[in-house]
């Protein structure tokens, strides 16, 4: 990706390029890739960020029957993150890791029940290890990785951040965040990188919104905003590859390509070109949230 723009993330003297790459689908995470493609996408494909354990019962699903013999252990406490830094660092073969996120917290993953434990353990526990593996310099940012921007406001509360990712949620079709998370990240000097920015598939032509089939007004709503893009000959997926980057506060977007085909297209569409006049037009249609900057 030489040439391509990198932007600084946070105050950590790290700068990423724009455009990342989300390794989900690569580990089998919505359905079956083969090992030979992952490895035409990248060199390796190593799971990073979660405890695994070994199943010693075989998957009974069709769906996890092509996956690696680990189940996912959810442990914000300070050893649990300890934990799975060390266990992460012997995956990838270092000795540091640039950016450490803690993924999935929050009631979506947990229930509105566990939330509350969850997060108290994470506050004193995990945030704890996330600290003292910055100040050592084993880590040089750390952040939180989640669905639901609601999770990322409440630790802004009581934590200090390099950088959030946040997926799905501020993307083409969806911009709540600008009414409170990214105006704060921007005076707090937290980076914002953008996971899913198709929304999971719904905004690069794939029937699949969140993870499952889209409802009828987020049909409507993109066949409308593929209505405009149609006019001025722009592919949608390009609208919803450089969208999110227009914010001052966002530092990359991470969608997941399949094979090495969709990633070389990701890299061609960020560079397309976009009239102006298409934003204004997606604005007057009441598309896009009215406080949303758009790309020049």
């Amino acid at each position: 990706m030489t040439g391509l723009e990198t932007r600084p993330l946070g105050r950590t003297g790290l700068r990423v390029t724009v455009l990342g790459l989300g390794t989900g689908t690569l580990g089998g995470h919505r359905i079956p890739v083969s090992r030979e493609v992952a490895e035409a996408v990248v060199c390796a494909a190593c799971s990073v960020g979660r405890l695994l354990r070994p199943r010693i019962d075989p998957p009974t699903d069709s769906a996890s029957s092509h996956l690696m013999p680990f189940d996912a252990v959810y442990d914000y406490s300070y050893d649990g993150v300890m934990r799975s830094f060390e266990d992460s660092l012997q995956r990838l073969g270092l000795a540091q890791i640039d950016i450490l996120y803690a993924h999935d917290v929050g009631q979506r993953q947990h229930g509105k029940d566990r939330h509350a434990g969850i997060m108290h353990s994470f506050r004193k526990g995990g945030y704890r290890a996330l600290e003292e593996l910055r100040s050592s310099g084993r880590v040089r940012a750390i952040g939180i990785g989640v669905n639901e921007r609601e999770v990322l406001l409440e630790a802004m509360e009581w934590g200090v951040w390099d950088a959030f990712l946040l997926a799905g949620r501020y993307t083409l079709l969806e911009q709540g965040p600008l009414d409170d998370l990214l105006p704060r990240c921007v005076r707090a000097g937290i980076s914002v990188v953008i996971g899913a920015p198709f929304n999971t598939g719904i905004l690069a032509g794939r029937e699949s919104y969140n993870y499952k089939p889209p409802p009828t007004q987020i049909l409507d709503r993109v066949n409308a905003i593929k209505a405009i893009c149609d006019s001025y000959r722009v592919p949608l997926i390009a609208a919803a590859l450089q969208f999110p980057l227009a914010h001052p506060a966002v530092a990359a977007i991470l969608p997941g390509p399949r094979n090495v085909e969709e990633f070389e297209a990701n890299l061609t569409l960020l560079g397309y070109p976009i009239p102006a006049a298409l934003w204004a037009d997606l604005q007057e249609a009441e598309l896009l949230h009215p406080d949303a900057p758009t790309p020049t």
